[in-house]
């Protein structure tokens, strides 16, 4: 049977980094609005889907959502010592190069069956404006295997954050939009998974055009 929290040592680091250094960036820098933080179940396993449209969006998304999330990191970054204790609290999870696919679920499903709230890029890589138009069934299949439910969440602004060349991000209003929660999928067929993983996009899709 699995957890229903997060480990409570994650837990302090991430409320730590949250409101010293991600939550005043985000009210204070990026001057952002957070719309829909009453949809997010507090406890139990989670399926974060998202749309990506800069390295900031993971933890701006964990920030919102009130509770850490857990995304997958190079397999690189755990050969580091000091840094791997602390992604790893924070709740990052391997994934080697060859075998991301394989290797990213069964991960995810072990972080799921921990308490925690698992965040999945819908389109799997970032988008020039935010917008979802290629959706990846994975988050589907994962949320089914977990029997988690899905919560859409639409990031709006994010991709005018990075400049190529700059030392610092741009100062750029940003929105964050949560949606109702998705149920999970009833089986891993294929079918019942598009459609879902089209639910999710087109859900995040519209959260998006309501634009600030």
């Amino acid at each position: 049977m699995g957890k229903s929290r997060e480990p409570f040592a994650s837990l302090l680091l991430y409320h730590a980094f949250k409101w010293s250094v991600v939550s005043p960036m985000l009210q204070v820098y990026f001057r952002g609005r957070i719309y829909g933080a009453e949809n997010v179940p507090q406890t139990g396993p989670l399926v974060v889907v998202s749309n990506h449209a800069s390295n900031y969006d993971p933890p701006l998304v964990s920030s919102c959502v009130r509770r850490p999330v857990a995304y997958m990191a190079k397999e690189e970054l755990f050969k580091i010592p000091i840094l791997k204790q602390a992604i790893e609290l924070y709740g990052a999870y391997p994934v080697s190069r060859g075998s991301a696919d394989r290797t990213a679920i069964r991960a995810a499903l072990k972080c799921l069956d921990e308490g925690w709230a698992v965040g999945i890029f819908l389109q799997g890589t970032r988008t020039p404006d935010g917008r979802i138009t290629d959706p990846k069934r994975g988050a589907a299949l994962i949320a089914a295997k977990a029997k988690a439910p899905l919560l859409p969440v639409c990031l709006w602004g994010t991709q005018a954050i990075e400049q190529k060349g700059a030392a610092t991000p741009r100062r750029v209003p940003v929105t964050v939009r949560i949606g109702e929660l998705i149920n999970a999928p009833n089986s891993t067929d294929k079918e019942e998974l598009e459609a879902i993983t089209k639910q999710c996009a087109a859900t995040i899709n519209a959260l998006h055009d309501l634009g600030r």
